[in-house]
């Protein structure tokens, strides 16, 4: 190591403000916010640490602002004038910060009436000239004026060190003149006026041309005549005052001596006496050393464990994994004594491996086990040679591993744990298990931090546990050299799958003491558990689709596509690629000139949806083919020509995969097919659902909630005159037209139901007068007589904004949270995004949580009466399908009907009654 002195410099304000806007809002057990200050401790620990192994800095510091006025304001009074002020969460964290860092022993300095990024300079200067290396930790394009021959900066976020070089390509000239470049432009965060008209790219070719901004300004009387020019003379005075505004004052009498800022290790007294007063439990774990290697703990916890734990997610302590511990499991006799461990301890990691993403049909291929953190095993059943020529490995026999496994699996005292394991029981079922009892750490996480974070098994262990685990990629490979899992050999099988189970067991110790913590129980034993083994039937049933009737729909839309494809051509006068939005764009604004176009920042014409429909609208032919060309090449290419692909060549049916945590409002999605997508009003769409068809001797059955939003808006914002027109069974769309406008036809009536459901997704003036294509004023006088007529849901839409953003979050009336991190954004889009969705969360998802009780609910109800042949197959929003004999019909009816009806009791007592409607046909369509 080299014994020149380097010093490292932080821009501690840049660390505060990323720390913020990185997490949710955090509380501690004394009900102080802290999350920037959660953020701040683990980024300057990581810093800290990190730095002093990997480049051996000798002496650092933290700078920060004192104040928010410098000597800069004395100059010009509006200097920052338009910043903010801080958010109100943040400013009781400022202290909590300089506190964090004396904990770590480290120098925090700050001076009045200087900025941080003087006191940096300063430093920098001084450190220079004694001849030490000097790292600003920075990506404060200021600061960048600093940098030269013995002086960088490291941009922590991107992990980069930042050169002259950088500063060239960013702004087109060295360090030593950036200060000119930054004065000409200005900066309109700081207030800094700078020249009107100038940018970066005009700056730079001034300041390369002459110099410094003096230059530019003497030369001004040579230039062409321009705005430019008019501006440098106008302005010449605000542009000299910029230059010394964004200067670095680089002679601050240093508030500490250089000496004194040398880095002795990090001394635990302090620092854990200030992780115990703030309950960072995960960060206590490594002072001194202590928990690199601990398993996380385990499943229990007090009801008052501290607010911040969801906090610990974002910086853990790495956990350990020791790939050649893991045990591959080749004898009976080491089988049973896994099978004894689990037994023996009440709970076990279960994984499944296969030769196919498909559960219902994949083959299985080894099943893995963990007892406890680090502790797993593989049991290879169906692996084979790489090649024609190689022999298969030693592995037990299949039906030996399912006779001794299937004990253990069943076993109703034995918990068995798992990562989206509505996988892994069709997988398992195909051998007749059916596994149970369980946990799903997917469906855990998604109770947990749905809206802020995501729950796949390699997300949640970097979040929770530090590691980065084995990808399939790394062990079957990719492309066309893409093994099958059962062609990788036994010892990376074993790494890769035994790795899976052990996380899987981590993971379910850190998420499952968090539900009770955070009240997320009741949503995950009441609701979404118990639909895990309800959802994989449905998948495991299938629907039976019509292959002829999908090949005839696809030879119409064939000939349909291929017809609007040559109207189109003859409206636009030429042949083109219609699915190239390229050369659409070209075709309708520069060929065709129509009015309107607009371009964006690849120069490509939109040519969205959102811009057809607006030249449709202003009745332009093209427009409308177009939007038909796209909507029937969509329904050909996904759905009657892929069905046909995804009939099962074993059952002879359509197997749909459902995502419990696909929505963050906790709505089912699907996929292979998506049959959430089909549409709902259109001719093609019926005749789609058409093709769903029941088996012979057998009937479809549709069961759908009626207007259940609405119903649920009436209940929650308690509104007497939607709750009576629901209660009387009128048209509620019929009644909301007579409360708006005092009379009901064809028109009021379609507006009202425009309205009606526009309010709940918290649509604006602007979205409401697009939808109903009046003015801007007009659709604002609406919402208010809306407002006025329902007061209940103005105050719903208000206290719930309140409560997301008080809280971070909304909740169902089941209490299904939904978290909104960029409620609080100070970007407009993001945050008026945010307050949308909050607004429809609540009643959204307690319609969600509604259906997914009924299914619970339903099997048991139907086994009850008798009714074993009635197999409910799919779910489609707030739609539920069935397939039974034609004889049950009459009995099944009333069953589900009462079901569906009451599924929300007895937790929630409505103060509306459930609609549901009732179908049966041959087909899907038909049952409607």
């Amino acid at each position: 190591m080299s014994s020149q002195k380097h010093l490292y410099l932080v821009d501690g304000s840049g660390y505060i403000f990323r720390a913020y806007h990185r997490l949710p809002p955090l509380t501690n057990q004394h009900g102080e916010p802290v999350g920037a200050v959660y953020g701040y401790t683990t980024m300057l620990w990581k810093l800290a640490e990190g730095l002093h192994k990997a480049d051996g800095p000798t002496h650092l510091a933290v700078i920060l602002d004192k104040s928010a006025k410098s000597f800069r304001n004395d100059l010009y009074d509006q200097y920052k004038a338009h910043r903010p002020p801080a958010p109100e969460d943040l400013v009781p964290q400022f202290p909590m910060i300089r506190d964090a860092t004396r904990a770590f022993s480290l120098p925090c300095i700050e001076e009045e009436g200087f900025e941080a990024d003087d006191i940096i300079a300063s430093y920098a200067r001084a450190a220079l000239a004694e001849g030490w290396q000097v790292t600003v930790v920075s990506s404060d394009k200021d600061l960048m004026q600093l940098i030269e021959p013995g002086l960088d900066m490291l941009d922590t976020m991107k992990n980069e060190r930042l050169g002259p070089e950088h500063v060239v390509q960013k702004f087109g000239v060295g360090p030593e003149k950036l200060g000119e470049v930054l004065a000409l432009m200005g900066d309109s965060v700081d207030n800094v006026p700078g020249v009107p008209g100038i940018g970066p790219k005009t700056a730079a070719k001034l300041i390369n041309e002459y110099g410094t901004v003096e230059g530019v300004l003497a030369a001004t009387g040579g230039m062409k005549a321009s705005k430019m020019r008019e501006n440098l003379i106008a302005h010449a005075d605000m542009a000299r005052l910029s230059r010394v505004l964004v200067d670095l004052k680089s002679d601050v009498p240093l508030p500490e001596p250089l000496d004194s800022l040398e880095m002795k290790g990090i001394p635990e007294a302090p620092l854990r006496a200030f992780l115990e007063h703030h309950g960072f439990r995960s960060l206590l774990a490594r002072v001194g050393g202590a928990g690199a290697a601990a398993a996380a703990p385990a499943p229990t916890a007090p009801a008052s464990a501290p607010t911040s734990v969801s906090a610990e997610a974002v910086a853990p302590v790495p956990h350990v994994f020791d790939h050649a511990a893991y045990e591959t499991v080749v004898t009976e006799e080491a089988l049973d004594r896994w099978v004894a461990e689990a037994t023996a301890q009440g709970w076990v990691a279960v994984d499944t491996e296969t030769d196919s993403l498909d559960s219902v049909n994949g083959q299985l291929v080894g099943i893995s086990l963990a007892t406890a953190a680090g502790r797993a095993c593989y049991i290879p059943v169906g692996h084979r040679g790489s090649d024609l020529l190689s022999d298969a490995p030693k592995q037990l026999p299949i039906a030996a591993v399912i006779a001794h496994l299937k004990p253990l699996l069943e076993d109703p005292a034995t918990l068995k744990i798992g990562q989206n394991l509505k996988y892994d029981i069709n997988v398992l079922a195909q051998h007749g298990i059916a596994l149970a009892p369980f946990d799903d750490t997917l469906v855990m996480s998604f109770n947990l931090d749905a809206g802020r974070a995501g729950h796949g098994m390699d997300e949640q262990a970097e979040r929770h546990l530090g590691h980065k685990p084995i990808t399939f990629k790394e062990v079957a490979g990719t492309g066309k050299k893409q093994l099958s899992f059962a062609e990788v050999s036994l010892d990376r099988a074993t790494h890769y799958a035994a790795e899976d189970a052990d996380v899987t067991l981590r993971l379910w110790q850190v998420l499952k003491p968090r539900l009770s913590a955070e009240q997320a129980t009741r949503i995950y034993e009441m609701v979404d558990r118990p639909l895990i083994a309800a959802i994989a039937a449905m998948e495991r049933e299938g629907v039976k689709v019509d292959r002829a009737a999908l090949a005839r729909m696809s030879a119409d839309f064939a000939g349909q596509i291929a017809d609007l494809e040559k109207e189109i051509h003859e409206l636009a006068g030429t042949p083109f690629t219609i699915g190239s939005p390229k050369q659409l764009g070209e075709v309708l604004f520069d060929r065709m000139g129509l009015k309107g176009g607009r371009k964006g920042k690849t120069g490509t014409y939109s040519t969205d949806v959102n811009e057809l429909e607006r030249l449709a609208g202003e009745g332009v032919p093209i427009a409308r083919k177009l939007l038909d060309w796209r909507q029937i090449s969509k329904l050909k290419s996904t759905y009657t020509d892929t069905l046909q692909q995804q009939i099962s060549a074993g059952s002879g049916r359509v197997h749909t995969s459902y995502s419990l945590v696909g929505a963050q409002t906790g709505r089912l999605s699907s996929t292979d097919p998506n049959l959430q997508n089909i549409p709902v009003r259109t001719e093609a769409g019926r005749q789609i659902r058409g093709a769903f068809v029941a088996e012979p001797g057998n009937v479809l059955l549709s069961a759908d909630y009626s207007q259940i939003e609405l119903r649920l808006a009436a209940h929650m914002a308690d509104v007497p005159a939607l709750k009576d027109a629901f209660e009387r069974g009128e048209d509620i769309h019929a009644r909301t037209a007579q409360e708006l406008f005092g009379e009901v036809n064809r028109d009021t009536r379609a507006r009202a139901k425009t309205i009606n459901f526009s309010i709940l997704y918290g649509i604006s003036r602007w979205g409401l007068a697009g939808r109903l294509e009046i003015p801007v004023d007009e659709a604002q006088a609406m919402i208010d007589r809306y407002f006025e007529r329902f007061p209940g849901i103005r105050n719903y839409i208000a206290e719930t904004l309140h409560t997301a953003r008080e809280t971070g979050f909304t909740t169902t009336l089941f209490g299904r949270k939904t978290h909104f991190p960029r409620i609080g954004s100070k970007n407009q889009a993001e945050r008026q995004g945010s307050e949308r969705a909050a607004i429809n969360a609540p009643i959204q998802g307690t319609s969600a949580d509604i259906i997914k009780r009924a299914m619970v609910r339903m099997v048991p109800a139907l086994a009850e009466a008798g009714l074993h042949n009635v197999r409910m197959l799919l779910q489609v929003h707030d739609e539920l399908v069935f397939e039974l004999p034609e004889g049950d019909v009459e009995a099944a009816r009333p069953i589900i009907e009462h079901v569906m009806a009451t599924a929300a009791e007895p937790v929630v007592k409505l103060t509306v009654p459930l609609g549901v409607e009732i179908g049966t046909g041959q087909s899907w369509d038909a049952a409607h």
